[in-house]
């Protein structure tokens, strides 16, 4: 009798195993996750939200539970499809776009992994999608680093009231520099600067349009963008000994080069990205229907060597970039 109800109870003991193990499978759920991670290039910003991302994911999925199949193209645009198909054929379970290039490449990849991009400006304008209402749809979705560019116009005009030409220094193979450059000239031309574009193609021609820039102009704006990001130290020997001061979209740039930024955390945009995949992995979330997440809090910032440098007067409620 004690060797039947043993066995009846091992059954049951077997029946149930079997049948949260089905559950599991049937729901998507697994105990492991391979993660690719696709970096355009090496600078602050985008290191930050690579290690905000794979902090958020190691929270919610335990670090003993997730691979990262990191890369960096190193500012190759063609490295980033390279690395985009090398995921696909390793089939991740999610790829982490990190930059517009990279996002660029992963879309055009694969239709069925999700993908989740960081440190995009406007994904209408990366992913050429008008009308672009907030949402992707399909397998892709993520965080963007747009800072409000109105109001870091509207901070150039208050920090510095003398200046009266501008010069918008941004990568032209960067279509997301292209549009902040769009929306900040706007501004100034309507409260009557002048402002010229000083695009360079890549880094092996910044040095003479920064000479060129910081010739003519009184002020210099460059926005997120991911060449002049991996240039500051070229910016910088160039801008400073002539005096003219650079204001920046981001806080990595203004670091390197600028007086002033009013920047988003890459840090928390990169968690934020993280939080999502963990949705995704987890929970089943349908990234379809994911909008585009940002981070609600930019602080002003300000580099406290070049303002004593150029002798600019920094105002109450900017941080120090440490």
């Amino acid at each position: 009798m004690k060797t039947l109800k043993k066995a009846l109870v091992l059954a049951l003991a077997l029946t149930m195993l079997v049948t949260v193990a089905f559950s599991a499978t049937a729901c998507g759920e697994k105990k492991s996750y391979t993660i690719g991670i696709s970096q355009l290039v090496t600078h602050d910003a985008l290191d930050a939200a690579t290690e905000g991302f794979k902090q958020a994911v190691k929270d919610e999925l335990g670090e003993e539970n997730v691979t990262f199949l990191y890369q960096n193209a190193a500012g190759d645009t063609a490295v980033c499809t390279t690395i985009a198909n090398d995921f696909v054929s390793k089939n991740v379970d999610l790829i982490m776009a990190n930059a517009t290039a990279a996002l660029q490449a992963a879309a055009a990849s694969t239709t069925t992994i999700p993908i989740l991009g960081t440190s995009i400006t406007e994904y209408g304008v990366a992913l050429n999608i008008e009308n672009f209402t907030g949402t992707v749809g399909g397998n892709i979705s993520g965080t963007s680093d747009l800072a409000p560019l109105s109001e870091q116009a509207q901070m150039m005009i208050d920090l510095f009231p003398n200046a009266k030409t501008v010069g918008m220094l941004y990568c032209s193979a960067e279509p997301n520099s292209a549009y902040q450059v769009k929306v900040v000239r706007e501004y100034l031309e309507g409260k009557g600067l002048t402002v010229n574009d000083y695009a360079f193609a890549d880094s092996n021609d910044i040095a003479t349009i920064v000479e060129k820039a910081a010739n003519d102009c009184d002020l210099i704006y460059i926005p997120t963008d991911n060449t002049a990001a991996s240039c500051t130290e070229t910016i910088n020997n160039i801008c400073l000994p002539k005096k003219v001061p650079v204001f920046a979209g981001e806080e990595g740039i203004c670091k390197g080069c600028g007086t002033f930024t009013l920047s988003i955390s890459y840090y928390e945009i990169g968690y934020k990205t993280g939080k999502m995949a963990a949705d995704i992995l987890k929970n089943g979330a349908d990234i379809s229907t994911m909008a585009i997440e940002y981070d609600p809090n930019p602080v002003k910032k300000y580099n406290k060597s070049i303002c004593e440098a150029l002798g600019v007067t920094v105002p109450e409620g900017y941080t120090a970039i440490e």
